[in-house]
Formats: structure tokens, C-alpha cells, sequence
């Protein structure tokens, strides 16, 4: 049972929901993934994800929480960036 998230269609994020921890996947430019994983235990290669672009990151309490939730917040704003300028600006008009 995983939750996937999305932005226009597009993956930003997945969340197994009996993860315990809990934990989730989360899309990264290349060489921000690299040095989170050098930083932080609970920031793994992307679990069943293209490693290069993809992070785990897994609530064990190597991080604080709020970085995790910026790590989700960073990973939405990389697939909405990548958006063509029409969906962008269907993406705007929504409530």
C-alpha cells in the first residue's frame, strides 16, 4: 500500500503506509541526493526508484523532521519547475 503524490500527473513523492518508520521517497537534482546521503543515515538511494535522482528518506530521527518535510517541499518544486508552461499555468489556477 503505498501513497503517491503527484503534481500534474507527475511523481514528487511516495509513501509506503505501514513503513514504520515511516519513510518515503522523494525526487533530488543528482547532486543534492549524493551529499544527503553522505549527511544523514536516514537518507538512503531511492528504494525501487532511479538512484541517481531519487532519495528514501526514512523518519528514524537522523534529521529533524523539518528537513524532511523540505526534502517533500523541494521535491514538488523540482516536478512543477520541470513543467511545460500550459500546465504550469493550469497548475496556478487551481484552488
Amino acid at each position: 500500500s503505498t501513497l503517491v503524490f503527484k503534481a500534474m500527473g507527475k511523481v514528487f513523492c511516495l509513501a509506503g503506509i505501514d513503513n514504520h518508520p515511516v519513510s518515503c521517497n522523494v525526487k533530488c537534482n543528482p547532486e543534492t541526493a549524493i551529499e544527503l546521503r553522505e549527511m544523514y543515515a536516514g537518507v538512503i538511494p531511492g528504494y525501487h526508484m532511479n538512484k541517481q535522482h531519487w532519495n528514501t528518506i526514512v523518519f528514524d530521527g537522523s534529521f529533524e523532521d523539518g528537513l524532511g518535510r523540505q526534502w517533500i517541499l523541494d521535491s514538488y518544486n523540482l516536478i512543477v519547475n520541470s513543467l511545460s508552461t500550459k500546465l504550469k499555468q493550469e497548475l496556478a489556477q487551481l484552488p
